[in-house]
């Protein structure tokens, strides 16, 4: 069977922007319940209170008076008292330099005034973003970064970033060949940088259903909008469907198409952007779609493990806040999250039975996308539900697009440091993302589940 939405908007070439999402005919039913809710001026709509996240960034200070062409190759800062966070990272100007260092961080909780010990942060972030030559990667404020880091409530901080030696045996001079050898000690550190403290926002209301979200402005209406082919406008989660009602879905989605039995995963429950409460104005206005998704790439945010699930939407508006705010991006990078419990969660806008073009897999984000698990597993062992969830959203994602999950397909390379760009390349239907990019993600423990996943998905698309 063809994949039922590759000629939805396959039509379109790669980088097609529209400023409303091609909407599907059938539109399910989908509750959400009432809210404390004000009136907006742009659209007559009843909407929540805004999020009142925010970015504090601030400059990092050399520490030491050497110099490595011109940076200094320890630079940090402390502050005692900042105004209250919950994320961190690092910035620096050129995102095609990468930060040959170590980043470590240790910040105060703001409830006990107690201060954390020593944690590394991810430098090795360049791997993640738009493909090289697209109009998101070229865009002029898209900056180097590491993985964002998840600390909890927090209203002090002090971080180090120490430049990697580079041996006792260091690069030679240009006198090195018969004569004087010159060294140098350390890699020079990225020029800017900066420290990203990132507030997510306010929580959901203890006891509520409704998510705190910023106010339904055009943009949030049009992202409701993007999803009206499986929940009405307004709703904080798409329901999970079984077998039978999914492939009722697909068949009429279908229309007129082709009438054998579909492989296709049940839909599982997918708490949409409204539900985690995105604030729609960060982001770029409209959508970037690629013709068809072949290829599922699994990735971990790297932002430590030390959440609970009810932090989950937190955690993903700042990273979706870190992404925009911090490293120019026009939307938060994946296109789905699983956190710890297995709940899968809408990522980048545009709608979740759409190819959305995605920033998670640098050369292989057309006809792809990106699901990210919330944590570092590199050495921590990921929880079964979340290995569960990508399983589950994976065989309903790919099933729409008729992809295999235990098969292989062929991407091209948008280029990257294992592929040259227009490689053709043969990778699994769900990889990971160090099949595509020379890279740790989606740490080791994570990348070694990826058979269960592959096995899981198609056992859920009843192949």
């Amino acid at each position: 069977m063809r994949g039922l939405f590759s000629s939805s908007v396959g039509a379109t070439s790669i980088g097609v922007t529209c400023a409303v999402a091609l909407a599907l005919p059938l539109a399910l039913p989908a509750t959400a319940a009432p809210a404390h809710a004000e009136r907006t001026a742009a659209t007559g709509r009843t909407a929540e209170a805004a999020v009142p996240g925010r970015t504090e960034s601030l400059p990092l200070a050399p520490r030491t008076r050497e110099r490595v062409l011109g940076q200094a190759p320890e630079q940090g800062l402390y502050r005692a008292s900042v105004d209250s966070f919950s994320m961190l990272g690092v910035i620096w100007d050129d995102p095609d330099t990468p930060l040959r260092g170590r980043v470590q961080v240790r910040t105060r909780d703001t409830a006990t005034g107690t201060w954390s010990g020593w944690q590394d942060v991810d430098t090795h972030n360049e791997d993640h973003g738009a493909d090289p030559g697209t109009a998101e990667r070229a865009a002029g404020h898209v900056r180097g970064a590491t993985a964002p880091l998840w600390v909890g409530d927090s209203d002090g901080v002090d971080v180090r970033v120490r430049a990697e030696a580079t041996g006792p045996d260091g690069p030679a001079g240009p006198e090195d060949a018969g004569g004087p050898r010159t060294r140098t000690a350390a890699f020079p550190l990225p020029a800017g940088l900066r420290l990203e403290l990132v507030d997510p926002g306010a929580a959901e209301p203890a006891g509520g259903t409704r998510a705190v979200t910023a106010p339904e402005t055009d943009a949030a209406v049009t992202a409701e909008a993007a999803n009206s082919d499986v929940a009405p406008a307004g709703a904080l989660e798409i329901p999970a469907l079984d077998r039978a009602a999914t492939e009722k879905e697909l068949a009429a989605l279908a229309g007129d198409g082709p009438r054998v039995k579909p492989h296709i995963g049940p839909r599982p429950k997918i708490v949409t952007r409204h539900g985690w409460g995105a604030d729609e104005k960060l982001r770029e206005r409209g959508f970037v779609y690629t013709k068809k998704v072949k290829a599922a790439f699994v990735h971990h945010t790297a932002t430590g493990n030390k959440y609970t699930c009810s932090q989950a939407p937190s955690v993903i508006r700042g990273i979706y806040r870190y992404h925009v705010k911090s490293m120019g991006w026009r939307d938060i990078g994946y296109n789905f999250l699983v956190d710890k419990c297995g709940t899968v969660y809408e990522g980048r806008a545009g709608g979740v039975t759409k190819a959305v073009l995605g920033a998670h897999t640098m050369g292989f984000n057309t006809n792809s996308m990106g699901i990210a698990v919330i944590g570092s597993f590199g050495s921590a062992k990921p929880p079964a539900a979340a290995v569960t969830g990508v399983g589950k959203i994976v065989a309903w994602k790919l099933g729409l697009f008729a992809a295999n999950p235990s098969g292989k397909t062929y991407l091209t390379s948008g280029g990257g440091n294992l592929y040259p760009k227009g490689k053709n390349v043969r990778l699994n239907v769900i990889s990971g993302h160090r099949d595509g990019y020379s890279t740790d993600c989606p740490g080791k423990r994570l990348y070694a589940k990826l058979g269960s996943v592959r096995s899981k998905a198609a056992k859920l698309q009843g192949r």
